[in-house]
């Protein structure tokens, strides 16, 4: 039995920074700027023998409704409602704010078990602040510093006793665990069989879910999309440009197919980031392509095509991923008639690397498009992970030869020899040949663009790498 617990409390207490030291890595973003948190984030924690679900989510402020803070307190109260209990985290160096009382009444109303935590108290000076968190009356705080890791013993037998069933049940889970392995180690070692003595039913396939980064310029509308995708209003939204700080992680099943989908920061250009906590979003977002296997690279349809978008799908070609260009906001632009004909047309013109990937013209507000979206992540996925058997490659390379010869560099004729594919993820193929360094990039994307027309791998960069021949008489001595 597992159990979930949401981080609480005003912005700036600690909250990420316990958030990625109870999962054990650094996931959300930190910063001494407050505020940094807007999203709410889940990640799997482990403290002692209990493992749990824990929940960061943003600082609570008092706001309108309407407003980014209060949207933000929205998403907290909604991480509240799924929680089975609340860490609730005050500043022991800061002491307590009337926003720290506020917060804590908001708490106590919702039912849920609390465990007070007055957080960065390391040091003599802030014993007075762990003190004066009894005045909330949440029970008697404990004191941790997340960032050094001290107090974590103590906060353990907290939750222990806030969550005695749950804790109880979670431990002993772990225990039977621990035990089973230890069993299966002795009889291995043994030599006993493991296997079981009757035939049993098998299990069915469980399919590994595709991981999905939803990529672009600020306010492309990716979060709106996907809490459509999820059927939600599970990720913040709003007209502000750059709402998304984090790089957030949310599973979503589609049809019978799951998937992993990386909601991550609107992407401007180098030149014109010049705060640090932007630049930290832009690594996150950076990293969350980096893991990812299909990237859809998500587009105003208002503004089609601006330079950055085409740099954004450039890395991500350089970067190997299987790519899908979203334009969204299509209810907006649909207008002449052929209007995305002709915006496929120009993709073809402007990305010629990643020639024939698919553009689908969707609406994250009204959901149009959403279903043709998941079917091109679905099959681009496929065509990424292709791989080609070697004697198929070789037919092609004779008939590509025989249409095309390689040019003469320097008065002598150049010879390829032999293709095979290596590997997939994406399509990489490996060319034996003589003067591997002589051969034109022309010729070299004539071989990439037959490859991608002869097996049918449009939209997936394709990976070409000439090798020479090894000469065996190259050690001989020559004869005189």
């Amino acid at each position: 039995m597992s159990f979930t617990i949401a981080i609480v409390g005003r912005p700036n207490v600690g909250k990420s920074t316990l958030f990625n030291r109870l999962v054990g890595k650094r996931v959300a973003l930190v910063d001494d700027q407050p505020g940094v948190t807007r999203d709410r984030r889940e990640g799997f924690a482990r403290l002692g023998d209990i493992d749990f679900t824990v929940i960061d989510t943003a600082g609570l402020e008092d706001a309108p409704n309407e407003s980014l803070a209060g949207r933000m307190r929205a998403q907290t109260e909604a991480a509240v409602e799924a929680a089975d209990a609340v860490l609730f985290l005050v500043d022991a160096r800061a002491g307590l704010t009337p926003d720290d009382h506020a917060f804590a009444a908001l708490v106590r109303k919702s039912g849920r078990p609390v465990v007070l935590v007055a957080n960065k108290s390391e040091g003599r000076q802030a014993s007075a602040g762990v003190y004066e968190a009894f005045a909330l009356g949440l029970g008697e705080p404990v004191g941790i510093s997340a960032e050094h890791g001290e107090g974590l013993s103590d906060l353990y037998d907290a939750l222990r006793e806030a969550l005695p069933e749950e804790t109880g049940v979670a431990a002993e889970k772990t225990r039977r665990e621990v035990e089973a392995e230890r069993i299966a180690a002795r009889d291995a070692r043994d030599g006993f069989s493991t296997e079981p003595a009757e035939p049993v039913a098998e299990e069915p396939v469980v399919r590994r879910p595709i991981r999905v980064a939803v990529v672009g310029r600020p306010n492309a509308g990716k979060s709106t999309l996907i809490n459509r995708l999820l059927g939600a209003d599970r990720l913040l939204t709003g007209p502000e440009a750059g709402i998304t700080r984090d790089s957030i992680a949310v599973e979503v099943f589609w049809g019978d197919r799951p998937f992993l989908i990386h909601d991550t920061a609107g992407m401007r250009r180098k030149a014109r980031i010049d705060d640090k906590l932007e630049k930290l979003s832009v690594a996150d977002a950076l990293d969350a392509i980096r893991f990812a296997e299909v990237v859809v690279v998500l587009i105003d349809a208002t503004q089609p095509f601006d330079q950055q978008d085409l740099r954004i799908a450039d890395l991500c070609e350089r970067e190997g991923r299987a790519l899908v260009i979203g334009l969204n906001k299509w209810d907006l632009a649909e207008g002449e008639r052929g209007a995305l004909t002709k915006l496929r047309e120009e993709a073809e013109l402007k990305l010629p690397q990643v020639k024939g990937l698919p553009i689908v013209a969707v609406s994250g507000l009204t959901g149009h498009g959403v279903e043709r979206l998941m079917q091109a992540v679905v099959d681009i996925h496929t065509i990424w992970n292709r791989r080609v058997p070697t004697h198929a490659l070789n037919r092609w390379l004779d008939e590509a030869l025989g249409i095309h010869p390689p040019p003469a560099v320097a008065g002598r004729r150049l010879k390829l020899n032999y293709i095979t594919q290596p590997k997939a993820r994406p399509p990489s193929f490996i060319l034996f040949c003589t003067r591997a360094d002589a051969v034109p990039d022309s010729y070299k994307r004539y071989l990439v663009n037959g490859l991608r027309d002869a097996f049918e791998l449009p939209g997936t960069p394709i990976r070409l790498t000439l090798r020479e021949k090894a000469n065996p008489y190259a050690s001989r001595a020559k004869r005189r």
